[in-house]
């Protein structure tokens, strides 16, 4: 497959590239993008046959789900069953940002958004291309990190797994991310809320938060 790479500002996102990686995740393409830490991998949450090819193309087992973005708070109704109460405490707190919580996902969801395990981990991106990337698409994408299952993941292009890069629609290049472990992953399913992932933000902070409820 050939695909585009495209320079993009990462603080101020040029519209026009945003509109045309917004324009091919619909038609059911793929989209490198940037965040915070790492480059992700963006598809059509809703679309099955796009999230099946970020599984295939990531090598990831397809009981291990793949985490979604979305625009804003609103979006979740689309998604999840209910907001628990320390969901909306983290999400107060640190939303836009690193932390990806683990909701009962719909019974709607296809399973290959969920691995089979009836939740679905969604973030509200804050790095300025994830966002307006989202917003732009108007609906959930897949927000992934590009790499191999199992492998570390990427915060520069050139070092983007070649099997990955060849199956790409466009690119977004942002330059040298800032790296690290990604975010932090809370499971708030849990009568208590589980770290599952301990990443940019640390679980003490979370739950110190938590605890001033």
């Amino acid at each position: 497959m050939s695909n585009q790479k495209m320079l993009i500002d990462p603080f101020n996102p040029q519209p026009e590239l945003i509109l045309k990686a917004a324009g091919s995740i619909k038609k059911g393409g793929l989209v490198l993008f940037p965040t915070r830490c790492l480059y992700g991998l963006g598809a059509d949450a809703f679309n099955p046959e796009a999230v099946d090819k970020v599984f295939r193309i990531k090598q990831r087992p397809y009981n291990k789900p793949v985490s979604v973005l979305i625009k804003d708070i609103n979006d979740l109704h689309l998604l999840v069953k209910h907001i628990p109460s320390t969901a909306k405490c983290i999400m107060d707190y640190f939303w836009p940002g690193q932390i990806t919580i683990v909701f009962e996902a719909k019974n709607t969801i296809s399973r290959n958004l969920t691995g089979g395990t009836g939740k679905i981990g969604i973030r509200m991106p804050e790095h300025p291309v994830a966002l307006s990337l989202v917003k732009e698409v108007n609906s959930p994408i897949t927000g992934t990190s590009a790499n191999i299952s199992g492998q570390a993941g990427c915060s520069a292009i050139s070092d983007l797994d070649v099997q990955i890069a060849d199956k790409i629609d466009i690119m977004l290049d942002a330059g040298l991310l800032k790296g690290g472990t990604g975010s932090t992953v809370i499971d708030v399913t849990t009568p208590f809320p589980t770290i599952l992932r301990e990443g940019y933000v640390s679980a003490k902070n979370i739950f110190s938060v938590l605890e001033k409820r």
